[in-house]
């Protein structure tokens, strides 16, 4: 399977990893944050803006019509990787973080009322926590928090005593982004409808790791970020079930997301156009296909069986050095590693790490509460991807052992 992956000509397309740090080669243990780009994301953006540059959806000329075309057919693309009913349930906004304030915002308002609640867990993403902060504060609704256990995993039995006919909203990551461990998200899913609750999958360490079908899972939304996944910055793409998004208000008001507006009066547009407001992020969407084209033509199966593969040459390197200790020692993992060193600040591994050219991520990793679980302030993080290899993990190991 390593030698059908070809990690080396896979490594070929990314031109950052070419690239000298205080005059070391590059290693990119910082994926989960954002991983880097193929050449033909990059070359598909300096196209757009070279040869096909216009708005969307708006004009009849040929530039419009062809940046129109190959917008849509990123959202197409996007439909068929998560397997989604209709191309209307994909619905472009600017991250991950801004597809969870659209559905509090617009789900929230004009459904959650006084004394109804609301379930997230204490592995969350802190844009998966305030969101509903304050839209409890506004709607006098209650937030509870699923406890995690010692090993990192979620408590099932505790989200299970918690859910009741109250619960209106559970809103769970499908991936830690600080420990890399996999939810029982079908599950969480089942036994929240039977409860009659709405099902939000954060899946933004997903997508790019393992595959997604959301008819499978039958979540109602299921969210992610381009730039996790080898595509852009600044894209966000949030999946909903057509029957929902239909029923939801609109988001934010401006041009793109009307049908007629009157001085009097404003109709709104069909989806997923209503929740789309005002010229997108055109260049970085039509670039986003590239990236997907990528994961398609390597397979997310290999991806995911070479990512774990990694995942445990490192952690059978890292376990033998003795004042290494991991946080979340879950065995339901995917290619996040987080660890803290006996008497050295994480801060200063991380310092140490990069004079080596070695990119880690270092600090709480906007889950707070989650570092407060194991009482610590901050961990050191490496996040894998397909164009690591086990060179550079025994790079990491080399100078880890000399710090």
């Amino acid at each position: 399977m390593d030698n059908k992956l070809k990690i080396n000509n896979i490594r070929g397309q990314f031109p950052i990893l070419k690239k000298k740090i205080y005059k070391n080669n590059l290693i990119y243990f910082d994926n989960a944050s954002s991983n880097q780009k193929p050449q033909s994301v990059i070359n598909k953006i300096k196209e757009y803006y070279e040869n096909f540059n216009s708005n969307v959806h708006r004009g009849i000329h040929y530039l419009s019509e062809k940046s129109t075309n190959a917008l849509e057919n990123t959202r197409e693309s996007i439909k068929k990787i998560i397997s989604s009913k209709k191309i209307n349930e994909i619905i472009f906004t600017s991250g991950t973080t801004e597809s969870i304030n659209l559905i509090a915002s617009a789900y929230g308002e004009k459904y959650i009322k006084k004394n109804d609640e609301i379930i997230i867990s204490q592995m969350e993403h802190h844009a998966n926590i305030v969101p509903w902060q304050i839209l409890c504060r506004k709607k006098s609704a209650i937030l509870k928090v699923v406890p995690i256990k010692k090993n990192g995993e979620i408590n099932i039995d505790i989200f299970k005593k918690i859910l009741n006919i109250r619960t209106k909203i559970v809103s769970v990551v499908y991936i830690s982004n600080t420990l890399g461990v996999i939810n029982p998200i079908k599950k969480i899913i089942k036994e929240s409808h039977l409860k009659k609750a709405i099902v939000i999958i954060d899946g933004a360490q997903a997508v790019a790791h393992t595959e997604i079908n959301v008819q499978k899972l039958n979540c109602d939304f299921f969210i992610f970020s381009s730039n996790k996944i080898y595509g852009p910055t600044g894209i966000g793409i949030l999946y909903g079930k057509r029957k929902i998004l239909k029923k939801m208000p609109i988001y934010k008001s401006g041009g793109e997301m009307i049908e007629k507006v009157n001085t009097k009066r404003t109709t709104y547009n069909n989806l997923p156009y209503k929740f789309e407001t005002g010229t997108p992020n055109i260049a970085n969407i039509i670039a986003f296909q590239e990236s997907i084209n990528f994961i398609i033509k390597i397979g997310i199966q290999n991806i995911e069986y070479y990512e774990k593969k990694l995942l445990n040459y490192l952690s059978n390197k890292i376990f033998n050095i003795k004042k290494v200790k991991n946080i979340g020692e879950s065995n339901k993992k995917i290619n996040i590693f987080s660890f803290i060193i006996k008497n050295i600040h994480h801060l200063d591994i991380c310092i140490l790490l990069d004079s080596k050219g070695i990119a880690v991520r270092t600090g709480h990793h906007c889950t707070q509460p989650l570092i407060k679980k194991f009482k610590i302030n901050g961990v050191v993080r490496i996040s894998l991807s397909i164009y690591n290899t086990y060179k550079e993990i025994d790079k990491f190991i080399e100078i880890i052992n000399k710090i």
